[in-house]
């Protein structure tokens, strides 16, 4: 049953994935035909086709590998300086860019010639590059909506799970109290598992970390504390202590290994379900956004990290890069936690939305061969025209973005290699979330 589980996991990973990359190329496709382009292929995935039909002047098919899928469009480079796309050169820099200048005008056809991608605005070339990852952003922004506002993600309430008999520095790492241990505000005052603290200090609180927030603000203090005990208001009192505890990022986040002097009640808090109103879900998703960012500009960092994870046995670390085989595994291993249906298939849907949320960040870096490079392509060309004009200097033309492709090979290089090697870390030495 178990394994049977774990399949159904993959599949159904591996569906939210070819739907992401075919809606990713959807906003390509439909921004290019808006704007007058020729798009001769529509494909999700590489390598052999699987199956494909034409529609107009438009193949529309799946190809074997679901690692990715692509549009082509006529006339993705401008010709060179001479207007010929069939000069060569022996430099094998200036070969790649010929190379790819030919791909560009390989399936020109008569009248194609008002068709051309570089033909179109800086500002229409922007929005075809942008609408894939922008569908990508879409799609995580309305998954993430449907898990937190209808689920409900797991986090911790305001109501008590245990409570401390003692004060113990968290920095301590132990648990056993010792007879000069002062007793804990909490235990002293008489509060008990299952109580459900509604007011602090005369505050109403029903969010964790904002109860959180207010105990530790008030070391010294005498405070009343309503809890509701088996639907009865009881009015506590408690002296809050002064102890070291773990420091809280600015995203309301534990930091490990981190401590600082606050205020202590003495209990730990219960988890459970909560659905989270439109206001908690957009701030919700912003803290991941940057969390994301973050994550992104920290890769080159993880590197060594991901190396001994792979070929030294060294421990994979929760936070190391993942790729689709990693993200297929965790997608599976979701189906086989004891956990309801329902929070299985939010955990699902999460983990698509996230992957969604990096493909928008990642595609949007600039450089090629990602949609980052052309927009910032173009984004250059207009402002080398508007400078133009306003110096009254002749129209540079269009910005030959094929001369960056020698560039782009070589980020290819990285990205195929940074690749392979999270892929043998996600096969020898997997992130698991049991």
């Amino acid at each position: 049953m178990t394994s049977l589980m774990m399949i159904l996991g993959i599949v159904v990973f591996a569906v939210g994935l070819l739907v992401s990359i075919a809606w990713h190329e959807l906003g390509h496709l439909s921004t290019a035909k808006l704007f007058g382009i020729r798009v001769p292929q529509y494909m999700v995935g590489f390598g052999p086709t699987v199956w494909s039909r034409r529609k107009g002047e438009t193949e529309y098919g799946v190809k074997a590998i679901p690692f990715g899928g692509y549009i082509r469009m006529i006339g993705m480079f401008p010709p060179g300086p001479d207007g010929r796309i069939e000069a060569r050169s022996t430099s094998p820099w200036r070969g790649m860019i010929e190379d790819a200048r030919s791909a560009a005008f390989e399936e020109l056809e008569p009248g194609d010639e008002s068709r051309l991608f570089y033909t179109r605005s800086p500002w229409k070339r922007v929005i075809v590059m942008f609408a894939g990852p922008f569908m990508n952003l879409v799609l995580a922004v309305a998954l993430f909506l449907t898990v937190l506002m209808g689920f409900g993600i797991s986090q911790q309430t305001t109501t008590v799970s245990s409570v401390s008999q003692c004060v113990i520095a968290q920095s301590q790492n132990r648990d056993t109290c010792k007879k000069s241990d002062a007793a804990s505000p909490a235990a002293a005052a008489g509060l008990k598992p299952g109580d459900r603290i509604v007011s602090f200090d005369g505050v109403a609180t029903d969010d964790w970390n904002r109860l959180s927030d207010l105990i530790r603000s008030t070391p010294g203090k005498e405070v009343p504390i309503v809890v509701d005990r088996k639907g009865q208001d009881v009015t506590l009192h408690a002296k809050i202590a002064t102890n070291q505890v773990a420091r809280k990022d600015a995203h309301g986040q534990i930091v490990q290994g981190q401590y600082v002097t606050a205020g202590f009640l003495g209990f730990s808090a219960a988890t459970g379900i909560v659905r989270q109103d439109f206001g908690q879900s957009t701030a919700w998703m912003g803290d991941r956004i940057g969390e994301a960012v973050d994550s992104i500009a920290s890769l080159p960092g993880k590197i060594p990290a991901l190396w001994n994870a792979a070929f030294d046995g060294a421990p994979r670390q929760p936070d190391s890069p993942m790729g689709v085989v990693g993200a297929a595994r965790v997608g599976g291993e979701i189906f086989t936690l004891d956990i309801p249906p329902t929070q299985q298939l939010a955990m699902a849907l999460m983990l698509v939305a996230g992957f969604n949320l990096s493909l928008f960040l990642f595609n949007m870096l600039p450089l090629l061969p990602l949609d980052g490079g052309h927009i910032a392509g173009a984004l250059w060309e207009s402002l080398r025209r508007s400078l133009a004009r306003v110096l009254r200097r002749p129209d540079p033309g269009p910005f030959d973005v094929a001369k960056l492709m020698p560039v782009a090979y070589v980020v290819a290089g990285i990205f195929i290699c940074f690749t392979i090697l999270v892929l043998i870390a996600d096969v020898v030495n997997p992130v698991k979330i049991s």
